[in-house]
């Protein structure tokens, strides 16, 4: 028998509509504020790429919303639990590594395809010395062929497609045990709020609903690191949290850690995590259209 909600379905109806509503209007009024009082208009070019006038304040937002999803909030926290401290620092080396590479690279791109918008027009872009890149469907096959395009463009749609169903049932699978609202419903519920104001604010106002977004897990990672660290009647301290690990350990040695401990660095299964998550998070950076 499963465990009651801890709230109705109404407030998870209401979370789920009236926040991505709000969210939803929140930026399609801050479009309409940039269009009247500042001057900006909505072309296809500032539609998907925000004028290519993006500082580093708002891309840095942008990456750890984007990052921050279904698999980071799980993923982590189980190989934290099976493998100790190795585990979520080998998560996030695993997923700066390739952040750091394409931001490299994206330096060396935008110079050698300013006007591209696509990673299948950059490698046109990068053939034309006039950094002019073409369609999409003319650019990888004019230099590789319609074998070497199609390759790509599978990559590209099955990571986004990936990426978008790992979203939204993580969310929803959050929603269901929090409410008892349905995952279907709440899968077809949330993308209506991010599907409108991306509609009327283009990537724009992707970025800085991210910049939201961050500063919302930012304070919840204070609260819980605070709790834990500081205030919890059960932990309340680090040294309380540290004694409580090694006697974790005493009782339940963790398999290739080094004296089973769950504060080592000297994990066995998580190094091969860490090359595992290094592997597939270079596809996920670099057939993800986004980044």
């Amino acid at each position: 028998m499963s465990a009651t909600p801890p709230l109705s379905k109404a407030t998870g109806y209401g979370v789920v509509v009236g926040l991505g509503f709000l969210f939803a209007f929140g930026m399609m009024l801050t479009t309409f504020v940039l269009r009247r009082y500042n001057n900006e208009l909505q072309t296809s070019e500032a539609f998907s790429t925000a004028g290519r006038t993006v500082k580093s304040g708002l891309v840095s937002s942008a990456v750890v919303s984007s990052w921050t999803w279904a698999a980071t909030l799980l993923q982590s926290s189980s190989v934290a639990y099976k493998y100790g401290v190795s585990g979520p620092f080998w998560y996030a080396s695993g997923a700066t590594v390739q952040v750091i590479l394409f931001a490299t690279l994206a330096i060396e791109l935008k110079r050698k395809a300013p006007n591209a918008h696509t990673f299948l027009e950059v490698r046109n872009g990068l053939l034309n010395s006039s950094g002019l890149a073409e369609t999409a469907c003319k650019a990888i096959r004019a230099r590789y062929g319609p074998a070497t395009h199609g390759v790509y463009i599978v990559f590209g749609l099955m990571t986004n497609v990936l990426v978008t169903a790992m979203l939204l049932t993580g969310g929803s699978a959050v929603v269901t045990s929090l409410t008892g609202v349905p995952t279907a419903a709440a899968c077809f519920l949330l993308p209506i709020g991010v599907v409108l104001y991306t509609m009327f604010g283009g990537i724009k106002a992707t970025f800085l609903t991210d910049y939201v977004h961050t500063v919302m897990i930012l304070i919840i990672i204070f609260l819980f690191a605070f709790t834990a660290y500081a205030t919890s009647s059960v932990l309340g301290s680090p040294g309380v949290v540290y004694d409580k690990l090694v006697a974790a350990a005493e009782r339940h040695p963790v398999a290739g850690n080094a004296q089973g401990s769950y504060l080592t660095m000297r994990s066995q299964e998580g190094v091969v995590f860490f090359v595992i998550n290094l592997v597939g998070n270079f596809g996920t950076v670099f057939c993800d259209n986004g980044y």
